[in-house]
């Protein structure tokens, strides 16, 4: 069950790192130039008070220094990208690995 889960939330991400990617090759055949959208700028035009919800509790729970260090550079990173790796990883968690048989152990 729990492995459904992770493939089902894996195969999410990778369709909005999909959809991320082909509107950033929109904007880079526009712009005649290539184009990578951060993903902070992307939340902020989808959601800006869900945005600064996150900052605040970060900020407030878990230190600024987590926040400046870290997440602040996985926001500037492609948001294609970023949901790309967040899709592998929950691919890799509910892989299941097949059992060798018929070999003695």
């Amino acid at each position: 069950m729990f492995r459904f889960l992770f493939r089902l939330a894996a195969l999410v991400a990778l369709s909005v790192s999909v959809i991320m990617a082909v509107i950033d090759a929109t904007r880079s055949v526009a712009a005649s130039a290539l184009v990578m959208t951060p993903l902070n700028t992307s939340w902020l035009a989808v959601s800006p008070d869900t945005r600064s919800a996150f900052e605040s509790f970060v900020r407030d729970k878990l230190g600024p220094l987590l926040w400046d260090g870290a997440i602040a550079w996985v926001l500037n990173q492609p948001g294609f990208a970023v949901f790309a790796v967040v899709a592998f990883i929950l691919y890799l968690i509910g892989y299941r690995r097949e059992r060798p048989t018929g070999r003695f152990a």
